[in-house]
């Protein structure tokens, strides 16, 4: 066996029993963190596989913003876990009957694993050439020539999506000063300052 078929395995064997813990794991915190475990034994798997863009694009968007972001949530919430799966009863036909169907797809695709040879012989490359270094240069060209102005919309709505998940979660309170740029613009001399005359033995 080989040391690629080595990790190989490694990761895939880390990466399944990560995936058990997060669903078994009572402490949600812990199942957060093997969450993160998962992603980053997939991007190994991805990057054994060739798909350097992939399991890159796993650490920096899934654990670097997506994983840690839930992390933070479980963390900073005061969620009450009790009280939300006791009513798990009630669903569970229908998670045993999503269960089945997964299980009906996978035993679908295991057992049509066997590609046959003029299927991968006429399978056209969309990408550049396999002469260049990596997928993420040839991911790189195609975005950035042929795809440069979708990626930027794209950009964009991802940024007005952020700015109103801010605005709608902005919550105002009634204890707390803050700032108001046209009253301190509009102040004049007037108002600005305010004389009051103190008698004796009242200021103490």
């Amino acid at each position: 066996m080989g040391l690629q078929a080595l990790f190989f395995y490694i990761f895939a064997f880390v990466a399944v029993a990560s995936a058990f813990m997060v669903i078994s794991a009572k402490n949600p915190v812990h199942s957060v963190l093997f969450l993160i475990l998962v992603f980053v034994n997939a991007a190994g798997l991805f990057i054994l596989s060739g798909a350097e863009y992939i399991g890159l694009l796993l650490l920096v968007v899934y654990v670097g913003a997506v994983a840690v972001l839930f992390l933070f949530v479980v963390m900073m919430l005061d969620i009450d876990f009790t009280a939300l799966r006791s009513g798990i009863l009630r669903y569970a036909p229908v998670g045993a009957l999503i269960g089945v169907v997964l299980l009906a797809e996978l035993i679908v695709i295991v057992g049509g694993a066997v590609i046959p040879p003029e299927v991968t012989a006429n399978t056209a490359m969309p990408m550049a050439p396999l002469d260049q270094s990596s997928s993420i240069r040839a991911i790189g060209d195609v975005i950035y020539t042929h795809y440069a102005y979708f990626f930027q919309i794209a950009g964009l709505i991802l940024l007005v999506a952020m700015i109103g998940a801010i605005v709608l979660t902005l919550k105002h309170r009634s204890d707390v000063k803050r700032q108001d740029i046209g009253k301190q613009v509009a102040r004049t001399k007037e108002n600005a300052h305010e004389v009051v005359k103190v008698k004796p033995g009242q200021g103490i």
